[in-house]
């Protein structure tokens, strides 16, 4: 039971729990807390607009701890009490009112004195200060009807497209200094409804001490960045964008935390949320400590975080970070610099416990939100049911087409036919998981330049690759993802220090490439043949795999009571003529994209209506000719 206090605030008198109910102490010390953003951190005791907070944080090998702030002007601080065996420290501070900044001071077990920030705040000082924020998370919502109409949405049967971006650099206000929440819903939507993207997935805007880490050395997993403004402003994003049709999905980084001496390491003296060894606690990649997940403390924390972004924020999905790194426990270690789990392999079974318990909680109480995963290895079921043996994600990044297909593509067209095996190799597998077609952040930055950039030849050639790699992202089977800045073939690699190249859709190529997106994500949602059977290998189906000579590809993409879409690809510059091609349907295919029209930045050669004639090919009873255009992606579907 809690202990009751008389507090008084101001004219008023109030009864206030200062220490933790009993049932929140034993979820968190088991591990199965989904909800301790409501136990933790700093809580409002009455309105959260009303002064008086009761504080709380979890520091067990601590002999003292103090909450510091404006509230106290950082002189000796208000001390907490311990709650029974928890390792929890809760006590009231009656004049904490929102806007103060505060840590907690710990006396360590050796008699260090150690200052911190809240690993439970709602709100952070901005870098490079690094206090606690005392905050108000009260707020009124106006997306009922997304909410609503979330589970029809995000299904894995409709199309879901999404805009990837990192929020400081997509434009700028004036220079060097990005846009706010409230600066950045209106063009962004906006942006998003002439492009025809479903979803925008953020770049991890959870608050971050270091701009240049993008948001991946996270230090507070319940904050959103001050940089952008206020949470309630961050709230006012999410429900403007949801209210013009547009889910929003988040990156969240799980598998390590930075060493930064204000925040997660050596919390309380000792080896609190990561491992004491650090051949299982630090990260040798990003010199930065990994999360402890078989301590059930770090487990309740971690999954705790996650419903938070879901449950106050209305956020549609999380998007897993380095989800590989948490697998293994060998991950970029070398031998003998690793420790093998209880049964002497390789595999880090606490994690892939964590993992399952994270997707089946987040399952059960948000049914309708996603979750994805960026698992770069073949680790089996990814996205396999948790009852079902697997880790339980709705999606996995498909690492292996994006890599195969840029290989491809960044060939001279010339020697693509000796290569041919790169760009058919997905079929093997495209089914084995419920994939995303990323073109992600990660290849368009630290050296490897745009995907403009990577593309041969001359400008045009370039431009009309750039268009059959879209071409082949939209039209292949799985959900989609693309960078800012690559829907218009910005030209220079990515930099975090300046806005996107907007400038360049003043040029024709440019416009183009993106009237050309704008066309594949509108036809993607206006086709269910290319949507609906995503995950189903029976709605893909080889019309041309094996033609390397002249490096042409087809396929049908077909569900269940919709017309079939034959996709056909010409992967050099020069002209396919009466190209025979077989087909499930006999009578007139109608022409739904052309990636050479002149209007994407093509060469202008059109694809008229073609008639399937009865002559069989490939298999089929039907087949008609077409010219194919160079470079080139055409999409055809029955008429009628």
């Amino acid at each position: 039971m809690g202990v009751w206090r008389r507090t008084p605030i101001g004219t008023r008198t109030l009864w206030v729990v200062s220490l933790i109910p009993q049932s929140d102490q034993w979820m968190f010390n088991e591990g199965t807390h989904t909800r301790l953003y409501e136990a933790l951190g700093c809580q409002p005791l009455t309105a959260w607009t009303d002064p008086g907070r009761r504080f709380a944080v979890w520091a067990p090998s601590a002999k003292a701890v103090a909450v510091i702030g404006d509230f106290n002007q950082w002189g000796p601080g208000q001390q907490l009490h311990p709650n029974g065996s928890s390792g929890i420290w809760a006590g009231v501070v009656p004049d904490a009112k929102v806007g103060d900044r505060y840590k907690f001071q710990i006396t360590a077990a050796d008699g260090a004195m150690l200052e911190r920030a809240d690993p439970l705040a709602f709100a952070a000082e901005l870098p490079p200060h690094t206090a606690s924020v005392v905050t108000d998370l009260s707020y009124k919502w106006g997306d009922d009807d997304w909410m609503g109409a979330r589970s029809s949405r995000q299904s894995h049967t409709e199309p879901i497209s999404m805009y990837e971006m990192h929020v400081g650099s997509w434009r700028h206000a004036e220079a060097y200094r990005s846009l706010t929440w409230t600066e950045l819903a209106e063009p962004l939507a906006d942006h998003l409804d002439a492009t025809g993207f479903t979803h925008v997935e953020l770049l991890p805007i959870m608050e971050h001490p270091f701009y240049g880490s993008w948001g991946y050395q996270s230090t507070g997993f319940y904050a959103p960045t001050a940089r952008y403004g206020l949470p309630t402003e961050f709230m006012g994003f999410v429900d403007a964008l949801h209210q013009r049709g547009i889910g929003i999905v988040l990156d969240w980084v799980p598998s390590h935390f930075p060493s930064d001496d204000f925040a997660l390491g050596r919390f309380d003296g000792s080896p609190l949320y990561e491992h004491a060894d650090p051949k299982e606690g630090w990260h040798p990649d990003w010199k930065s400590y990994v999360f402890n997940y078989g301590r059930h403390e770090v487990r309740s924390f971690l999954t705790s975080s996650a419903h938070m972004w879901l449950d106050r924020y209305h956020i549609d999905g999380i998007r897993v970070d380095a989800v590989a790194s948490m697998l293994y426990r060998d991950y970029s270690r070398e031998e003998g610099e690793w420790i093998p789990n209880v049964h002497g392999g390789r595999e880090n079974l606490e994690a892939i416990g964590f993992l399952q318990h994270l997707n089946q909680s987040i399952g059960e109480r948000f049914p309708d939100a996603i979750t994805v995963a960026e698992e770069s290895t073949a680790f089996p079921g990814v996205t396999r049911r948790v009852a079902d043996g697997g880790l339980g994600f709705h999606y996995k990044w498909d690492m292996g087409w994006m890599h195969d297909t840029l290989s491809y593509l960044e060939r001279d067209p010339i020697h693509r036919r000796f290569h041919h095996n790169e760009i058919t190799f997905r079929s093997v597998y495209a089914f084995s998981e419920n994939y995303v077609l990323g073109l992600s952040h990660d290849e368009v930055t630290h050296g490897k330049g745009s995907l403009l950039a990577k593309m041969p030849g001359d400008e045009w050639q370039q431009f009309a690759n750039l268009r059959v790699l879209y071409g082949n992202q939209w039209l292949n089977s799985g959900k989609k993802l693309l960078f800012m800045g690559q829907e218009f073939g910005q030209g220079p690699e990515w930099n975090h220090d300046y806005p996107a190249a907007w400038s360049q859709l003043e040029l024709p190529n440019h416009a183009g490439t993106m009237a050309w997106v704008s066309a594949l994500n509108s036809l993607y949602r206006s086709e269910p043949s290319l949507h609906a059977s995503d995950n189903d290998p029976a709605g893909f189906s080889w019309v041309v795999n094996d033609d390397g000579e002249n490096s042409v590809l087809a396929w049908i993409r077909e569900s269940a009571d919709h017309r079939p879409v034959l996709c056909v690809f010409n992967l050099t510059p020069v002209t396919r003529s009466e190209y025979r091609l077989g087909v499930p349907r006999g009578g007139e295919w109608e022409v739904l994209v052309n990636s050479d029209l002149a209007e994407y930045g093509g060469s202008g050669v059109e694809v008229a209506t073609a008639t399937a004639d009865g002559h069989g090919a490939h298999g089929r009873e039907q087949s008609f000719v077409l010219d194919l255009p160079p470079l080139s992606v055409v999409a055809l579907a029955p008429i009628g």
